[in-house]
């Protein structure tokens, strides 16, 4: 059990400034961000799925949940009819078909991840033969295959048929533990039955199992968010993800539900995410990144040991293809040259795959520039270092001054590193070297 955080010795809450933390900054999963989407004709899809080469992953989305939750900016609805998903499910069998094909013959998938939205709002059958037309479209061997789960509606069956694929890796939303917080989200599941889900995906080959938890949520006090690290903690996930919730009701009209009068400030946000960093490192978890969590022996935790860890659209990660394929309503895949992403509404997904279509409605071309600009961002939030030689000016000198004056980063001739007091502050630094910047900050979440 954790009493308290446990500190590293000699260690101190990181610095705060609130004038720096005031600006509000992507995530990063991508580079250029979805904010720089635009129209994408399907044929320029086409040519970079016809093009692809090395080794592919794929992303399937499941934009369904049987409860839709107050705080989520994911792409979701209620399930409702199971016609709705019966039809969304043929649609996503047209594309799968319609995209194998395209791709050369020689493309060998080695990650399928499945997320949503809930994938367990499928019924298992139908997932069990979503798979089955993934394994008949593609190359599919020594794959990694891995899925997000709601606890609150899974079942034994559904854990059957995890065991069958043989998935090793699923996260759980947990998000708290705490009762009047959970109210406050929409998001009401016991400890018991996340203690059941666990056991449930472990006896059935899971071998390396994610949390999903978040601070700053409505009611939210640092004992509550304290009690819900000590309960994950005890129940042994392999990987811990802590989001700061981003309250951003003019763009998720579903948040307008939670009082925002009752969310914690900026300070108290602040001292959360150093309160879960503490008491996660104090328990033996590595950081990997500022969010994310892993033990060592994980493969998130080896990839960043060997310094081979990767960021994409599903966070932090081991995966080393070059190429992402998205399937399914606002899927988004991602080439060297190219980020593209499907039609977010499921209807219309629909109707554009059942005309023989591909889905793909918005994207951007990603120009050797962005390339560029992408990998240092990469490297910063990944390695917490890069070469900003490539793209080294007065301008970006300046702006560095008040991360440099504060001893947040250190730059040795073109090495800019985020020292361990700047880790808070890495989104920060990361939109300095964003060439598109600066956008709408409207846009975008708090760094912490």
């Amino acid at each position: 059990m954790i009493e308290a955080p446990i500190r590293r010795t000699g260690s101190a809450m990181w610095p705060y400034h609130p004038d720096l933390l005031e600006t509000p900054v992507p995530r990063y999963t991508s580079y250029p961000t979805a904010a720089e989407f635009g129209p994408m004709p399907a044929a320029r899809y086409a040519q970079a799925l016809e093009g692809a080469q090395g080794d592919v992953s794929l992303y399937v989305h499941i934009p369904f949940c049987e409860q839709i939750c107050f705080y989520c900016a994911c792409n979701t609805g209620k399930a409702g009819k199971r016609q709705r998903l019966d039809a969304y499910l043929e649609a996503l069998e047209d594309e799968i078909e319609r995209v194998s094909d395209m791709l050369p013959v020689d493309a060998k998938v080695r990650r399928v991840a499945f997320g949503g939205g809930s994938p367990n709002a499928l019924e298992p059958g139908q997932f069990l033969r979503l798979v089955d037309r993934l394994v008949s479209s593609f190359a599919i061997e020594r794959t990694v295959f891995s899925i997000e789960l709601d606890p609150r509606t899974f079942s034994p069956e559904w854990a059957e048929a995890i065991g069958s694929v043989g998935i090793e890796r699923a996260s759980l939303g947990v998000q708290t533990f705490a009762p009047r917080c959970q109210a406050a989200i929409g998001r009401v599941q016991s400890g018991a039955l996340i203690e059941r889900t666990v056991d449930l995906l472990r006896r059935h080959g899971v071998s390396s199992l994610n949390f999903d938890l978040m601070y700053g949520l409505p009611g939210q006090s640092h004992d509550d968010l304290r009690d819900s690290l000590t309960r994950s903690v005890d129940l042994g996930p392999d990987r811990i993800a802590l989001f700061g919730y981003a309250h951003v009701p003019h763009l998720v009209p579903r948040q307008r539900v939670i009082d925002a009068s009752a969310l914690p400030g900026q300070a108290e946000r602040f001292g959360m995410a150093w309160l879960g960093h503490e008491m996660l490192t104090g328990q033996g978890y590595d950081a990997i990144g500022f969010d994310h969590f892993a033990k060592p022996g994980d493969p998130v935790a080896d990839a960043c040991a060997k310094d081979a860890l990767r960021r994409n659209f599903q966070g932090f990660t081991d995966d080393s293809a070059g190429i992402v394929i998205g399937f399914g309503g606002s899927a988004v895949s991602s080439f060297s040259d190219l980020l593209v992403q499907n039609e977010k509404n499921s209807g219309r997904y629909r109707m554009l795959v059942g005309q023989g279509r591909l889905a793909t409605m918005t994207g951007v071309v990603r120009s050797v520039e962005d390339q560029i600009r992408g990998r240092m961002i990469e490297q910063l939030l990944c390695r917490g270092a890069t070469d900003i030689g490539p793209i080294a000016d007065d301008m970006l000198s300046d702006a560095l001054v008040p991360f440099l004056d504060r001893g947040l980063v250190a730059l040795n001739d073109d090495l800019l590193t985020v020292v361990p007091d700047g880790l808070p502050y890495a989104r920060l630094v990361c939109a300095l070297l964003d060439g598109h910047r600066p956008q709408s900050a409207r846009r975008f979440s708090s760094a912490v």
